[in-house]
């Protein structure tokens, strides 16, 4: 699901994406449902190809999201304009327990509630890409 919502540089909000053109991508807005070309000369990110780092390894952005949900169930209330840096923090914190305090800045925090939200409110409630497994242990690891 989330291979399909994009994150375009210099535009605010999210888009799920269409089609894809010879040089472009037709998006549509999440939040107004206005679409629009999108040129390869722009910025585009997948927020499935997105994850956060934590002490032990790169968490998936989706699996973030998917732990945000089962503790919040629904829109997070955290006015990311107002909220201290040590709310923000502490959030994340509950999110994603072993982040990585030097790598995650407060401006990612804030992008994550941001997004997690319009997602919410556009009405989706799985976060993980379809197929994605959790990484298998190996024999002989902790």
């Amino acid at each position: 699901m989330l291979k399909e919502i994009l994150s375009i540089s210099g535009r605010p909000g999210l888009y799920k994406l269409l089609s894809q053109g010879k040089n472009m991508l037709i998006v549509e807005s999440l939040t107004d449902k206005k679409r629009f070309p999108v040129y390869m000369t722009e910025k585009v990110v997948a927020l499935g190809d997105i994850a956060m780092y934590s002490d032990d390894a790169e968490v998936p952005l989706g699996e973030v999201m998917d732990n945000i949900y089962a503790k919040h169930g629904g829109a997070v209330g955290i006015n990311v304009k107002r909220a201290s840096s040590d709310d923000l923090r502490a959030f994340m914190a509950e999110a994603l327990p072993n982040y990585d305090r030097d790598r995650v800045y407060v401006n990612d925090i804030k992008k994550l509630i941001l997004w997690y939200n319009l997602l919410i409110e556009a009405g989706f409630t799985e976060f993980k890409v379809p197929g994605q497994e959790e990484p298998a242990q190996q024999e002989g690891q902790d």
